[in-house]
């Protein structure tokens, strides 16, 4: 199923983001940082439970009400070989500009992978399973924001986007800018 993009920057693929041999992945948080269902769920059991203490201390410092939508923070990953880098996407319905807040996400994780060292990431489909994020428009929203960002980080040697299903990642692959 893999696909490239951007002179082979940018990777398409389905799998399991917690099996992804990369120096980062991106979890799809929920904004109290302490775990869920879906990627963030899936993340949190693979690495263990040092994930779910170093965001209690995120959230001690850093964050007391909560990680907002769209930043970006970095934990170890526990268990897992790769960091792992914690995002908000918007909940659809409920943001007063969805396209920004998604965009966002993938660019403080740009960010943040850059300023820790990490050159390859990998991110899921933020946003788009419970939080209702339309999956055509998100793959616009993200092919636009990778395609424009990227240059800002220049470390930044490989962007996986690790899709659940195959369907999913042809939706994006059909509906992507690149």
């Amino acid at each position: 199923m893999l696909k490239k993009f951007l002179n082979g920057k940018i990777e398409v693929d389905v799998g399991d983001i917690t099996k992804e041999s990369v120096d980062t992945i991106v979890n799809a948080a929920k904004s109290t940082l302490m775990g869920g269902g879906g990627v963030d769920g899936a993340i949190h059991r693979a690495g263990g439970p040092q994930i779910k203490e170093e965001c209690t201390q995120i959230r001690k410092e850093q964050y007391p009400d909560g990680l907002p939508t769209g930043k970006a923070v970095i934990t170890s990953g526990g268990n897992l070989k790769p960091k792992v880098i914690h995002t908000v996407g918007p909940i659809y319905k409920q943001s007063p500009n969805p396209n920004e807040e998604l965009a966002n996400c993938y660019k403080n994780s740009l960010k943040v992978a850059e300023e820790n060292g990490c050159m390859t990431i990998a991110f899921p489909a933020i946003s788009t399973g419970v939080y209702g994020f339309p999956k055509k428009k998100a793959a616009k929203v993200v092919s636009n924001t990778l395609k424009t960002s990227l240059d800002n980080y220049p470390s930044i040697e490989k962007v996986r986007l690790v899709f659940f299903s195959k369907e999913d990642a042809q939706i994006f692959m059909k509906n992507s800018q690149f």
